[in-house]
């Protein structure tokens, strides 16, 4: 059994892959901060990770938003200490023929998924080096590697968060900071149900055929679950995740 000590911070922390792993984490041994735009679900959160034995804040924040961003963190520093794992989760997607992008589609889904994870990042990376280590866990996407169709938007996001991560795990590591990047297929989330909900609406094919066609094109057998994911997050912020720098480590 892996356990875990120090604080974590997990963005978009209230559902789905954040929650299973601030679940995780906090049932390792780590004291968890959980961040997202929806203060309900982030509290249920929190009080899952009480109820585990550790400490836990949660905290209402859009990483599109640099000021709250910064704000959340002296929070977190302020409330628990400086900051040992930093779990770049949240995100958002935009299914969308690329000639129909608009500006405003792009410049937000950059926000959320690149300039959100550079922000968090350079947050905690200060304190990260004078202490001597940490972790920084990006989670991708098969679309950082090979495309989507009709999701331009998002898959350059994801390439572009997977460069962040390579580019932090050769400056850092000197510092004994890892940077490694997750990047799932499909994954049982709210995002997956809004594609399909939006896959069908647009063509009239039922939900099956369209999950059918997702999977199809991702090039995996099954829709992957949260705890799956959590999991492999589990393994890189534990001791044998120093020995992991710099990766993308597919899940489909």
């Amino acid at each position: 059994m892996i356990s875990l000590s120090g604080i974590a911070v997990i963005t978009g922390g209230g559902r789905g892959i954040g929650r299973a792993i601030a679940l995780s984490f906090a049932q390792a041994g780590a004291d968890v901060a959980v961040l997202g735009r929806t203060a309900a679900p982030l509290e249920q959160v929190r009080e899952e990770c009480l109820a585990l034995g550790v400490r836990a804040l949660a905290i209402p924040c859009d990483v599109a938003d640099t000021a709250a961003v910064r704000a959340a963190f002296a929070a977190i520093r302020g409330e628990l200490g400086p900051v040992d794992i930093l779990v770049n989760n949240a995100g958002i997607t935009a299914s969308v023929k690329f000639a129909e992008t608009d500006d405003a589609t792009w410049e937000r889904v950059m926000r959320v998924n690149v300039t959100g994870p550079f922000v968090c990042c350079r947050e905690v990376v200060p304190t990260m080096i004078e202490r001597g280590g940490g972790r920084i866990i990006n989670i991708a996407s098969i679309a950082a590697l090979n495309g989507i169709p009709y999701s331009s938007a998002y898959s350059a996001s994801k390439h572009a968060l997977l460069g962040l991560t390579r580019s932090l795990a050769l400056e850092l590591a000197r510092n004994g900071i890892t940077a490694n990047a997750i990047c799932p297929g499909w994954v049982e989330t709210d995002m997956l149900a809004d594609t399909l909900q939006n896959i069908v609406a647009k063509t009239g094919r039922s939900a099956e055929d369209a999950l059918a066609s997702v999977l199809a094109i991702s090039g995996q057998p099954r829709v992957i679950t949260p705890d799956e994911v959590a999991a492999v997050a589990l393994r890189l912020a534990g001791p044998d995740g120093a020995q992991t720098n710099g990766e993308a480590i597919v899940l489909a």
